[in-house]
Parts: structure tokens; C-alpha cells; sequence
């Protein structure tokens, strides 16, 4: 993506900048530090030596204005590492365009010990992470501002305003554009009126020259986005979009000021202001459709910085950054607060509106023993939490990370798009071109009738609505998509979905719940089960969590001893009670098929507790959909024929394989590809990667390991399998979409290009038209967020 196309212009009625055409300060060449620095480096400077002059060099250093705010305490936001590395995130104040992230990260690179420096472009934040001294934030930060920036704490409100800015100055391009479009058009309406009862030529002399007055600042105005692109990309040699609609401006506004001074009969200002009156209106709303983009990101990256209240050890509580919080420490969690950290329920119970993280509306349990995630709302009674992860740990800043993985990749749809748009513009010209030549050269026309029908051939060909075929249903598709609880971490995943024709499932973890549940106990034995869940909440053994859910609420037993591979011994005035393997409590026998555990106490019978894989809820309705919609479901798993005979049997699955290792699942999906085959592979656990990156796309739950995580295209969120379902249909549905608005744009101007050419289109109209067409595209793509 070039330089331009990441420059959204932040106001309309600056000049464009020399370098990358974004607007600038009045009486500035360049837009920002990061334009200036490159086009000095690239102009023979080199990078090495401006690294040496303008960076390591004091006295070349940008000096910071006396009336600047002071540098923040960065020590108070540094996040160290047990690998001995730190880290912070931090607000870029300045950043323009892809010179500044380029200009930035190239900075970064040289400097020894920096392991990461990243700059975010969308959400216009660096990460940074280093090795040495936590202070060395300090010396980083000012290489940075040596540049002209001015880096702060990221705050994403702060970024929203400045965004909010932006917004503010195109709404009042727009406005300035429908004022004088409107009273321009009521002032055509007494011309055109008089004209029909032989209205004298000093009074629609009078009535153009208002016109002129009234049209031509504001054409001036609110077209200056357009222009300025237009002039940057023309001086470095291309073309876009924005210099056909230039032209098509600038010939109709030139062309109507040459009939008033030359005291003509006919003016076409209000062709003129209809077009940008058009065109700021989608630019006002695909602004706001990128915001909300953003704002999917800058909504989790506030969360991840809220504050905790941490119970301390001598008694009393305090409050602090959730990204300071340490493993092992206890927080508390009020009723109506948003958990900031991922942890295990210590103490209470309560429901949680984790509609965030998972995707589901309703609420979900929470007690002793069980896991809980940053950014779910706690809807209940006070909770007290063990710390399991915190800052860049949490499963909210992974989540960070994958929808910031994908924000740069491209499909093959969109590289489609995007090669017809590039090689649309010099068509549109030659066209309006010969059209120009047609009427003027061949049919006789004046030379004034001429240029207007090249102009309304101009605008009518704008391909906006060729640019917006795919975007539009990508970001709206992967929007509905977040809301469901599935994060898309590649941009071609959505339209390999949509080809997929077999779907192959992991056993444990994938169409099982990720946890093992507990049989049903009798009444009767209540409370031997409280006492065994007693001693399993004080350790993080895979089946205790089972045991501690079944039992009524309550608290760990102090003093518990673990013997590792073996179980757990806790001793009380009337002896010792055991809870583990048959053999550490003694019990003869032979052990049963499946995992269990023995509870002794004193004076009381032995009891057993067993334990089972169930499928997830809906995984036999997912897979009865997945077959309904022409797909074959597959049962690959490293486990035993018994157990995976089970499973397939529960859920409706017939063709099933156990026993497999990672090669030989590689192997499978392998020999269904080379059968023509498009595979869609879900998996969680790590023997599962090897296979998930085989796969022709591929999907793990957000329980997974993180090695299937990173491998998978898609991660889903909840306890359910229905988002797989969900995103399969959807990409389905968004590929059509995608053709449908291909298709509607290029018919369009196939239909109207020859209106256009043949003089039956006027300026205005055609602008009316060229505008249709890209509503017309983004109300189709719209319907994928219904449902």
C-alpha cells in the first residue's frame, strides 16, 4: 500500500504535501517529519549518515518547544519481562502517513538492543521492546523525538479525538459544498424560469456572476482533498482516482467561468458542487467505517489499561495499572467492574457478561476454581482472583495481536480490485480524450459543448465504486465475524473459507469441551464431594477444575500436601485424607477405563469419581450443518479406536481415524488435497499445528495452544463450535457479494460510458449517477451485516 493511500488527509484546505500528498501546513513542504526525512534520504542523503547527522548528532536535534507539554514518567509504564527484556506501548503525536512508520522503525533498527519496534498505523502506536536497562526507555524515546515527533503513554481517547478532528473537517468540507450546491441550484431555478418568459441577458448576467461568486470559493474549498492528491501522485509520474474527478471538476468550474465572463447563456456550477457534494459524502462515511475499524482495536487496547484493585499481603488493598499487576498476586473485582486480568476465581461466585471475549449474550458462571478473562464485566457479588497473566499476557491482548496481524494482508480479491482500479484511470482519460476529439474534431461541436461531454465522461467513469467492491465486504464481513467470536488473523482466510468442500475436526479440545466433566454424583455423596473438592481447589491439576465446579462453593483446604503424579494428603484432627490415583489411596483392583480419582478419609468408605470427555454443546448440530451444506466432516485424532468411536458416534460423524500422530494427520490432509479437496482444519492442541499449516485454511478455538493459535487462519471464542459453522456460511456469502459488486461496477459504466459519450449525460447527472453507483456497492456489501 503506498505512502498515499495510508494518508487520509486531515483537513481540506491545506496544500499537499511534496513528498506523500497529504495535506500540509500552510507555507510547509511536507506534511510531516517522516516525508522530510525520506525525501532527503531518498534524494542521496542516504539512511546511515541521516541517522548520524539528524539523529545521534545534539545540536541537529529537533529542539522541543518551550511551551510543550513535559515528557511523561515513562518508568511508570515500562512492562519488564522474566527474560529480562521490557517493554512499552506509546502514542506517536505527528504520525502522518507510511513515510512515518517507515522513517520510525528504520530509526529503531539501529539502535543495539532493540528487539522490536513497531509502529502500528491504524491505531498509531509503537511497541517497543528492549533488552538492558528498563531507563534506556528514555534514551529510545528521545532517538525518536530527535525526529520532530512527540511520543506519549498510548491513550487511545486521545487518538479518538484527534481522529474526531478529521471527521470535524471533512463534515465541514461537506457542508460548505451543500450550502452553495443548494443555493446554487436555487438560483439556477430563477434562470431557468426566466428563461422561459425572455429573461433579459443583464439579468442572467447578474444571476451567473452571484453564481460565480457563491460557487467558485467553494469549489475551491471543499475540492482541495481531491486536488492535492491528484498533484502529488501527477508529480511523481502515476495517476489515481482523484485526478479524473479533478479535471471533470475543473473543466466544468472553468468552462462555467468562461460563459459568465464572455456574458454566455449556460453555467454549470451546480455540476460542479453536486459532484464533491457526492463525493465528501462517501468520504465522510468510509471515514466513519474506518473508524469503527479502529475502534475495534483501540476498544480492547483501553481495556488492556484499566485499573485493578490488588489485595495486599499485610492487609488493605490499592489500586494499579493492570499491566503492573504480577503473577501470583490476588485482585479484586467489584460488582458492575471489567476484570483486567486473566485469572482463576480465588474466592465468590457470580455470573460475568464475557459477551467481549467469547461472543455469547448470555451471562456465564463464575466460582472458585474457574478461569476468568480480561475485559469480561463481573455482573454479580464481589470476586477475589489469582493473577494467571497480565498486560501483553492476557488473552484480550492476544486478541490485540491477531486483528493487528491481519490489518495489512491482502486478498486475492482485493489485489484484483485494486490492479482494475490502477489500470481503470488511464482508460477513463484516453476515453474522455477521444470523446473530446470526437465531438470537437469529427462531429463540429464547439469546443465548450466538447469539454462538457468529456467531463461528464470523466465523472461518470470515476471507479470508486470499482475500489469499494471489496474492501467494503471484507471490513464488514470481518466486523460481523468479531461480534460472533471469531478473530480472522489473515485477509485471504475469508475467501479460502468460502472454497472449502471437507471440514476435518481434532478430537480433544476441538468437538470435546477443552475440560474433562465429572460424572454424576449422587446426593447421597455430597459430601465426600465437597471434601475432594476442598483439597483439588488448591492445586492446577486438569481434572480439579472439574470437581470444584461440581461441588457446592467453597474454600481450599489449608496445609494440603501434593505428591506429584501421585495425588494429594491433607491431615486433620481425625487423620489423613487422600484424593488421587488408585494406588496412592490404596484401593486394589484394576483401574477403570477411563480417568478417575479415589477420595480416602478417616472413617469413611473410599469413593470414586469419574470422569469424562463430553462433545461441546452444539457439536452434533454443527456438524448435521456442516453436512447439510454440501461438506464432508472428518474425525482426525491421536487417541484411542475406543474413545474416538465414542465421540464420532455422539456427535454424527462416520468417517473417523484414531491413533494418528502429527505426520500421519499431515499425511491425510495431504492425500484429500492431492484428491482436489480444499480442507478446512479445526485444532487446538500442539500435535494439531503441524496439520493446521497443511491445510488449505484452518481454525483452532481460542483454548488452543498457542503454537495452533499462530498457525491457524481463524481463532474462534466461546465454548461452542457454532462460529465455524458461522464463518463458513458468511465467507460463502461475502464471496458472492464480492463478484455481485464487482460485477455492478463494471456494468455500470459499461451501460452509462456510452450515454456519456453521446452527449446524454450531463455534468450534473453524471455525478448523481457515478455516486449511485458506489451507494448502490456499499448497500450491497451491507447486507452482510444482516442476517
Amino acid at each position: 500500500m503506498s505512502a498515499t493511500a495510508l494518508a487520509e488527509p486531515a483537513s481540506p484546505v491545506f496544500p499537499a504535501c511534496a513528498h506523500c500528498g497529504a495535506p500540509s501546513a500552510p507555507g510547509a513542504r511536507f506534511c510531516c517529519s517522516g516525508c522530510a526525512a525520506a525525501f532527503e534520504i531518498i534524494g542521496g542523503l542516504g539512511l546511515g549518515t541521516y541517522y548520524r547527522r539528524r539523529v545521534l548528532d545534539p545540536a541537529a536535534r529537533a529542539p522541543r518547544p518551550d511551551d510543550s507539554p513535559p515528557r511523561h514518567d515513562l518508568a511508570a509504564h515500562v512492562r519488564s519481562h522474566p527474560d529480562g527484556s521490557h517493554e512499552m506501548s506509546l502514542a506517536i503525536d505527528g504520525l502522518q502517513c507510511g513515510a512515518c512508520v517507515w522513517l520510525i522503525e528504520q530509526v529503531l533498527a539501529r539502535e543495539a538492543g532493540v528487539l522490536t519496534g513497531r509502529v502500528n498505523m491504524t491505531t498509531r502506536r509503537l511497541r517497543l521492546v528492549w533488552t538492558g536497562a528498563a531507563g534506556r526507555a528514555d534514551v529510545l524515546v528521545g532517538r525518536i523525538e530527535a525526529l520532530g515527533y512527540r511520543l506519549i503513554p498510548f491513550e487511545p481517547g486521545a487518538l479518538a479525538a484527534a481522529d474526531d478532528r478529521t471527521g470535524r473537517a471533512l463534515i465541514r468540507a461537506l457542508g460548505i459544498a451543500g450550502f452553495a450546491a443548494g443555493n446554487v441550484m436555487l438560483l439556477s431555478i430563477g434562470e431557468w424560469a426566466g428563461a422561459m418568459q425572455d429573461m433579459g441577458p443583464a439579468t442572467r448576467s447578474l444571476l451567473h456572476w452571484v453564481t460565480a461568486f457563491l460557487a467558485l470559493p467553494a469549489i475551491v474549498v471543499a475540492g482541495r482533498p481531491f486536488y492535492a492528491s491528484a498533484i502529488a501522485v501527477l508529480r511523481r509520474g502515476r495517476t489515481n482516482m482523484d485526478v479524473p474527478i479533478s479535471v471533470g471538476v475543473v473543466l466544468v468550474a472553468g468552462i462555467s467561468l468562461a460563459d459568465t465572463l464572455a456574458g454566455g447563456t449556460h453555467t454549470y456550477y451546480e455540476s460542479a458542487l453536486m459532484l464533491l457534494f457526492f463525493l465528501l459524502l462517501g468520504r465522510v462515511l468510509d471515514h466513519r467505517a474506518r473508524g469503527r475499524a479502529r475502534a475495534t482495536a483501540e476498544r480492547l487496547l483501553a481495556l488492556r489499561g484499566a485499573e485493578v484493585t490488588v489485595a495486599l499481603a499485610g492487609g488493605g488493598s490499592e489500586r494499579r495499572r493492570a499491566e503492573t499487576v504480577a503473577i501470583g498476586d490476588r485482585v479484586l473485582v467489584g460488582m458492575g467492574e471489567r476484570i483486567g486480568i486473566d485469572g482463576v476465581v480465588e474466592a465468590g461466585e457470580s455470573s460475568l457478561d464475557a459477551s467481549l471475549v467469547t461472543g455469547e449474550s448470555l451471562p456465564v458462571r463464575a466460582g472458585p476454581g474457574m478461569k476468568v478473562f480480561a475485559g469480561t464485566v463481573n455482573l454479580g457479588a464481589a470476586l477475589t482472583l489469582r493473577v494467571s497473566a497480565a498486560g501483553s499476557g492476557t488473552l484480550l491482548a492476544e486478541c490485540v495481536r491477531l486483528i493487528e496481524a491481519a490489518e495489512a494482508r491482502r486478498g486475492r480479491f482485493v489485489v484484483l480490485a485494486d490492479r482494475i482500479a490502477r489500470a481503470y484511470v488511464p482508460v477513463v482519460h484516453v476515453t474522455a480524450l477521444t470523446t473530446f476529439l470526437g465531438w470537437w474534431v469529427l462531429g463540429g461541436a464547439p469546443a465548450g459543448q466538447a469539454l462538457l461531454i468529456a467531463a461528464s465522461v470523466l465523472i461518470v467513469t470515476c471507479p470508486c465504486a470499482v475500489a469499494l467492491a471489496v474492501p467494503s465486504v471484507q471490513v464488514i464481513a470481518a466486523s460481523r465475524l468479531f461480534r460472533q467470536g471469531v478473530l480472522l488473523k489473515s485477509a485471504t482466510a475469508l475467501e479460502r473459507l468460502a472454497e472449502v468442500d471437507a471440514v476435518a475436526f481434532d478430537k480433544t479440545g476441538t468437538l470435546s469441551e477443552p475440560a474433562l466433566a465429572l460424572e454424576a454424583v449422587e446426593p447421597a455423596r455430597g459430601a465426600a464431594l465437597a471434601d475432594a473438592a476442598r483439597l483439588a481447589a488448591a492445586i492446577r491439576h486438569p481434572l480439579a477444575p472439574a470437581l470444584v465446579a461440581a461441588a457446592a462453593p467453597g474454600l481450599a483446604a489449608d496445609g494440603v500436601t501434593e505428591h506429584p503424579g501421585a495425588g494429594l494428603s491433607w491431615t486433620g484432627p481425625a487423620g489423613e485424607t487422600r484424593l488421587g490415583s488408585r494406588e496412592f489411596c490404596g484401593i486394589a483392583g484394576a483401574a477403570a477405563a477411563g480417568p478417575e480419582l479415589w477420595l480416602t478419609r478417616p472413617g469413611a468408605a473410599a469413593e470414586r469419581f469419574g470422569f469424562v470427555e463430553r462433545p461441546r454443546a452444539d457439536a452434533a448440530a454443527v456438524i448435521a450443518r456442516l453436512r447439510a451444506a454440501g461438506l464432508a466432516p472428518r474425525l482426525l485424532s491421536g487417541d484411542g479406536p475406543g474413545a474416538v468411536a465414542r465421540m464420532a458416534a455422539a456427535v454424527g460423524i462416520t468417517d473417523w481415524a484414531a491413533g494418528l500422530t502429527p505426520v500421519a494427520k499431515v499425511a491425510r490432509i495431504e492425500a484429500w488435497a492431492a484428491s482436489g479437496r480444499r480442507v478446512l482444519m479445526v485444532g487446538d492442541g500442539l500435535n494439531d499445528g503441524p496439520a493446521l499449516a497443511a491445510a488449505f485454511v484452518s481454525a483452532s478455538p481460542a483454548s488452543a495452544a498457542d503454537l495452533s493459535q499462530t498457525v491457524a487462519d481463524l481463532v474462534f471464542q466461546g465454548e461452542k463450535l457454532g462460529p465455524v459453522a458461522d464463518a463458513l456460511t458468511l465467507a460463502r456469502r461475502a464471496r458472492g457479494v464480492m463478484r455481485q459488486n464487482l460485477a455492478l461496477a463494471l456494468g455500470y459504466n459499461a451501460m452509462i460510458v456510452p450515454l456519456a459519450a453521446s452527449g446524454l449525460v450531463t455534468p450534473w447527472l453524471a455525478a448523481a449517477a457515478m455516486s449511485a453507483s458506489s451507494l448502490a456497492v456499499m448497500g450491497n456489501s451491507l447486507r452482510l451485516a444482516r442476517g
